[in-house]
């Protein structure tokens, strides 16, 4: 069966990696992970991975601690690193060849962001994990995987959350949120459905590169998703 989608960009938050723990990393999700996106890779889909660093640090809770923006910000980034090398070593377990790559330099244990080599490992059927988001402060890791996807011409950005979709409401809070199985990007915006942030939003949407907002947790999504089946909710 023919792939629908064969270069794609894995949005994960960090929320995620926590599992039933209320912070860190769990190694039951990191295991699960992993699992799911050599299932891809088995099948010939090029991974990229964008990873959130919300279960060690958020840049936008440095102000209750007193912690300046900037300073905050750059301390989500670091989060990033270690939750992507906490994916790398996963990946690593299972057999999956993988480079981490940062948009800050630390070359002791990342690449330097260069987007032509970036592809090249893509193409040689390496998982490439991007940290350290867009290596500048204000911009939230959806910006950072919407930069990237575009960066490295993904076919589509495959937002993996909590829940199976977009729904008009938050479906934990109300039971009467219905689920959207396709919306354009106009709708999104007029409805304010909070599927990424806006700068990462419109940045897909001014290159028509196509979202789709799924449940990580269930067990393969990821593959059932790139063979073109009807999963989650796609933006386009």
């Amino acid at each position: 069966m023919p792939l629908k989608y064969k270069r794609v960009l894995l949005k994960l938050s960090g929320e995620s990696l926590m599992g039933d723990q209320s912070y860190g990393i769990s190694p039951k999700m990191l295991k699960h992970y992993a699992q799911e996106i050599k299932g891809l890779t088995d099948i010939g889909v090029q991974v990229a991975v964008v990873i959130g660093g919300g279960n060690i640090f958020r840049g936008l809770q440095a102000g209750e601690s007193g912690i300046e923006r900037v300073q905050g910000d750059y301390m989500g980034m670091m989060a990033t690193v270690i939750n992507g090398m906490a994916l790398q070593s996963a990946l690593e377990g299972v057999g999956v060849f993988t480079r981490l790559i940062s948009a800050i330099e630390m070359k002791q244990i990342a690449e330097p962001y260069i987007r032509r080599r970036a592809t090249r490992h893509l193409e040689k059927g390496r998982v490439v994990i991007f940290s350290a988001g867009t290596g500048s402060p204000y911009f939230t890791t959806d910006s950072a995987a919407a930069l990237r996807a575009n960066e490295i011409n993904a076919d589509v950005i495959l937002k993996g959350t909590r829940v199976d979709g977009i729904y008009s409401a938050d479906p934990e809070k109300d039971p009467t949120a219905t689920k959207f199985d396709t919306l354009s990007f106009a709708k999104v915006i007029s409805e304010g459905l909070g599927v990424m942030d806006m700068t990462a939003f419109t940045l897909c949407q001014e290159n028509d590169l196509p979202i789709v907002v799924f449940d990580i947790g269930q067990p393969e999504n990821l593959i059932r998703i790139t063979m073109g089946e009807q999963i989650g909710t796609l933006v386009q």
